[in-house]
């Protein structure tokens, strides 16, 4: 069962001293994603929510699912990289750039727009920041997991080690991925299970299906 229960909103603020530092990250960020927002229906918010370990594929479907429909995606792999020039992947670090990306989460789905969270999200704990913004907001909240054998996972962390894949923002190793393979929970509300070592066509498909419904439940 969801453990919605353990969870207390006020985590969501920052500790007493972080107030401006939130802020600031916030400001930095806020001008690059506004330029990204596209041209989107007005059919209330959306939130799509990536969830799986490094290498299961999260960015590959996310963008091309984004050229599928407007969307705007806030890739914590990215927005850490802006926020942090040499990335040292501390858990404060973490902290820093989930909270940033809570915020506005909350501030772009508060104006009706369709965003994408390009995050592990690998616990219920992680998730359910994400559920709260998703229901204060009356966001429709479309939850898509991923997975892919081992083997195919290690050839990717592998071949984007040794700089053949470029295309993504993470700095994630096959060692990082085995690290956090223990800690990853089944997500506990209804969600689409998506295989990437296979065609995603279809799971692309019923995504934009559900995100083209538009806002007004968090499923």
């Amino acid at each position: 069962m969801p453990r919605q229960n353990a969870w207390d909103p006020s985590q969501l603020k920052p500790p007493p001293g972080q107030e401006r530092r939130l802020a600031d990250d916030a400001a930095l960020l806020r001008p690059i994603l506004n330029q990204e927002i596209g041209d989107q229906e007005d059919l209330g918010p959306v939130l799509v929510a990536m969830c799986g370990l490094p290498g299961t594929g999260k960015s590959h479907f996310a963008r091309e699912l984004a050229k599928r429909i407007p969307m705007l995606v806030l890739e914590t792999d990215r927005l850490r990289k802006v926020l942090v020039a040499k990335p040292k992947y501390t858990p404060g670090e973490h902290r820093r750039v989930f909270r940033v990306c809570y915020l506005l989460l909350d501030e772009y789905l508060g104006k009706g727009i369709k965003v994408l969270f390009d995050a592990t999200n690998l616990t219920e704990d992680f998730r359910q920041p994400i559920y709260h913004i998703a229901e204060k907001r009356q966001a429709r909240l479309v939850l898509v997991g991923f997975t892919a054998p081992q083997s195919v996972v290690r050839e990717r962390l592998v071949a984007r080690q040794m700089g053949r894949d470029t295309a993504g923002y993470s700095d994630a190793t096959w060692r990082i991925h085995s690290r956090m393979r223990p800690f990853e929970e089944r997500i506990q509300r209804d969600h689409l299970l998506v295989d990437t070592s296979k065609d995603i066509t279809g799971a692309l498909n019923r995504v934009v299906a559900q995100s083209s419904l538009g806002g007004c439940r968090a499923e």
